[in-house]
């Protein structure tokens, strides 16, 4: 019985993979299966989590300031949370001075925007 991690056999002359009981879905490009991984990845924090749900509820960008006195963390370690959600794509930050702001990005991908609509 193949495993995850062996390549199923294509039948020949045909896209389909050999199976035992029905067709089912061609595995998705590696290209996508890495922006979700990123994604999800991003979010598998749960104060990252807490970050998403202050931006979602903000009328403004958030000076990372203000989430240094909302949570329990230090502003490295809260700067190192919002630098994962903007590499994922998440966040976008703009600097005023010696201080950054972060707002969710305007322009994320409607699958990033998916999984950032389930922080309630």
């Amino acid at each position: 019985m193949p495993t995850l991690a062996t390549p199923l056999p294509i039948a020949a002359g045909s896209d389909r993979i050999k199976g035992c009981c029905q067709p089912v879905a061609r595995p998705l490009p590696a290209e996508r299966v890495e922006r979700l991984t990123a994604i999800h990845r991003a979010l598998a924090d749960p104060m990252r989590i807490q970050l998403v749900h202050i931006l979602k509820e903000a009328a403004q960008p958030v000076c990372v300031c203000d989430f240094a006195a909302a949570l329990p963390l230090s502003q490295p370690t809260i700067s190192h949370h919002l630098a994962k959600l903007r590499d994922a794509g998440i966040v976008v930050s703009h600097r005023r001075g010696i201080w950054a702001f972060y707002e969710l990005d305007p322009g994320m991908t409607a699958a990033t925007r998916q999984a950032v609509d389930l922080v309630l």
